[in-house]
């Protein structure tokens, strides 16, 4: 098995209240990213049922530079209905996202929990990634709120 200590948290990107399985999303990211297989190890439903991607044996590819040592976890949705960014969690998907989170910890050495946008670039090199330094956003919450070692 793998060292792992990260948990990185992602949307979809897609619209509000539109399902996507991970059978959609293993297609578009071999077909259009050119990956093996999906980027995320899981990937939460709107119902709230977590479902396998990418075995977590397997290095993930859900963040550069991030992938060897985390586990890429992903909710469904991320945009409004108009395509513009917005936490669209469903209370289904906040507690299975809590409880998935509760079961890395205990089963690995977690030391940091992020948003995908919490792993921009720092362009004004002053220690802190703001609101407009992130490339993407990427879950679409503030992890940091919601989630602490």
């Amino acid at each position: 098995m793998r060292t792992i200590d990260k948990i990185i948290i992602h949307a979809t990107a897609s619209r509000e209240g539109v399902e996507q399985t991970v059978e959609q999303i293993r297609i578009m990211h071999i077909k259009e990213r050119k990956f093996t297989d999906i980027g995320y190890h899981y990937v939460i439903y709107l119902d709230g049922q977590i479902v396998e991607g990418r075995p977590i044996e397997c290095i993930g590819a859900h963040c550069t530079g991030q992938n060897s040592t985390s586990v890429g976890i992903a909710y469904v949705g991320g945009t409004d209905s108009k395509g513009k960014a917005k936490d669209t969690r469903t209370e289904a998907q906040k507690e299975s996202l809590k409880w998935i989170v509760s079961e890395m910890i205990e089963s690995f050495n977690i030391k940091e929990i992020k948003g995908h946008r919490d792993y921009s670039p720092d362009l004004d090199n002053d220690g802190t990634i703001e609101r407009n330094e992130w490339i993407k956003m990427c879950p679409c919450f503030e992890v940091s709120e919601e989630f602490k070692l």
